[in-house]
């Protein structure tokens, strides 16, 4: 994947922008190993998608392979366009082989960065691609920005996922790890017969470059850095942040986090010029994981004239950044998390809501399943009470009852979630992903959440935005949100291994009073069951 350049800036009225999407497979080799993979338009990663805040969107999606599909639209908020969110058996029903389905909605009152991804199975290993918002007005920070580059994390099996999905499901334990991690889908040189395949982007000495860093990984929260370069957070999820400098930054699957890098060092020769970026990821579980790194590399221009058709050459051994935190750096995870902010300005206010109209506390965690009581309900809070984040995580009861969880409230309900994570099997960092809206992360905390204590401390100021949240290990997360958008709305781990456990739930938000408050009637094309 290419940078581009930041289009000019436009008052004028909003655009229809038009994509189309072929689903096909497509053949891929990496690590040495050749293999179909799933593709848009035969793109691994898929196309970007270039939008200007205001826009409508209007991408024709074509399932030319002999399996359901759909396309989420991560970080969208499709106000009154549910049915085109997405998520599968949720807002519509898949795209069948051969059909094919319209997603229209309008980007309102969002710019930034965010992604789109198939929402079927497992399919976003190799269905994805950014989803990129630019702004009507200025962007809130002055400096002189170079061409903008999506870097985009994911996760290359040299097997069959769809196998890989299967075999878990069957019995019951964590999946088969994936083979690498990759940037802008190359795993780079750290990885079996893979240095041709690693991702090195040019840079003017001196120059200011936007990163748009997405976690398309499926099952892994990562940390970033790059060698001797500090990275500027400007933005979190397509909201503006106040800016802060950090040596590396942690995102979980589902987050995206736009920085700034100052391509300031001096560059030498082509051996000193170059400059290490890496992935790695946060470890916050006992069970088997991916334990590698995949690397890229930022090259100074040292010399006007480029030879685009002579890629440059690695250099000779390097070193990982020193700045790359250590797999289990829970301390790191917590303070940038913590030093996340939104820009709260007048132009950029931070709308949290100052009370709640309705609280509701969930557990979440991996427990064990018995068989079905064919039961349907949700409770607003856990259905035992007892020491979530304190019990032994083997010897406990952690059977789980099967249920499909959904509540329902009114519109415009200003609405409190408390997630806590729990010992069960073990605590582990769990991404929350809300569809439809976008939440305030009031609070986070490490134990039990205490409903008496806690709220003192919150956040109601300028509490970061997002659309993802990270629940730390052992602990707890507190959001707020608006319920402005009628639907009924996914929720969910962005583990995906979780989601295929059944980490989910929904919501209904009902219609408003006024017609402008009510869900849009769904469209002819909607794919039947």
């Amino acid at each position: 994947m290419t940078a581009f350049a930041l289009p000019l800036l436009s008052s004028s009225s909003s655009n229809t922008k038009h994509f189309h999407f072929n689903v096909e497979w497509k053949s891929v080799t990496r690590l040495c190993h050749r293999k179909a993979v799933l593709t848009v338009n035969g793109e691994y990663p898929g196309p970007t998608i270039a939008v200007h805040e205001g826009d409508h969107v209007r991408v024709v999606v074509t399932n030319r392979v002999a399996a359901n599909t759909t396309i989420h639209w991560h970080g969208v908020r499709q106000v009154r366009t549910g049915w085109a969110d997405g998520p599968a058996y949720i807002t519509q029903c898949p795209i069948g082989a051969g059909k094919t389905y319209t997603y229209n909605f309008s980007v309102v009152n969002q710019r930034g960065t965010l992604w789109w991804h198939a929402h079927f199975s497992w399919q976003r290993a190799s269905v994805y691609g950014a989803f990129i918002i630019y702004p009507r007005t200025p962007f809130p920070f002055s400096a002189p920005l170079q061409p903008h580059i999506p870097l985009i994390f994911g996760e290359w099996w040299n097997g069959d996922v769809e196998v890989v999905e299967r075999e878990m499901m069957l019995h019951g334990g964590g999946p088969k790890t994936s083979d690498a991690y990759t940037i802008n889908g190359l795993p780079g040189p750290l990885y079996p017969c893979s240095t041709k395949d690693t991702f090195i982007q040019t840079v003017e000495p001196g120059k200011t470059y936007l990163l748009r860093l997405i976690n398309a990984a499926l099952n892994d929260e990562l940390f970033f850095a790059v060698a001797n370069h500090s990275l500027t957070v400007v933005e979190i999820d397509a909201a503006y942040t106040k800016p802060f400098t950090s040596p590396a930054i942690m995102i979980a699957p589902g987050q995206t986090t736009t920085v700034l890098l100052s391509a300031d060092q001096a560059p030498g020769d082509d051996s000193k010029s170059m400059f290490v970026m890496a992935a790695r990821p946060y470890l916050t579980s006992v069970f088997p994981f991916n334990n590698s790194t995949t690397v890229g590399f930022f090259k100074y221009r040292t010399s006007t004239k480029i030879q685009e058709n002579n890629p440059p050459a690695l250099p000779p051994p390097f070193t990982l950044p020193d700045n790359l935190p250590a797999l289990g750096d829970t301390p790191f995870a917590t303070q940038f998390l913590g030093s996340l902010r939104s820009l709260a300005s007048d132009d950029y206010p931070c709308n949290v809501p100052k009370t709640i109209d309705k609280r509701i506390v969930t557990t979440v965690s991996l427990n064990l399943q018995d068989c079905p009581l064919n039961q349907t309900y949700f409770p607003e809070n856990p259905p035992y009470v007892f020491n979530y984040t304190g019990v032994n995580p083997v010897t406990e009861n952690m059977s789980a009852e099967f249920g499909t969880k959904l509540f329902r409230v009114p519109f415009g309900t200003k609405l409190e979630i408390v997630l806590q994570d729990t010992n069960f099997l073990n605590p582990e960092n769990h991404p929350i992903h809300v569809h439809g809206h976008n939440f305030f992360i009031v609070g986070r905390g490490f134990g039990n959440f205490d409903v008496e204590k806690d709220p003192k401390d919150y956040n109601l100021v300028d509490p970061p935005e997002r659309n993802t949240v990270a629940v730390p290990m052992g602990g707890w997360a507190a959001i707020r949100l608006i319920t402005d958008n009628p639907g009924v709305w996914f929720v969910h781990c962005h583990l995906e291994e979780h989601t295929s456990w059944g980490l989910a739930l929904g919501f209904i938000v009902e219609n408003g009073k006024e017609p402008s408050q009510w869900l849009l009637p769904p469209p002819s094309d909607l794919p039947p069951c």
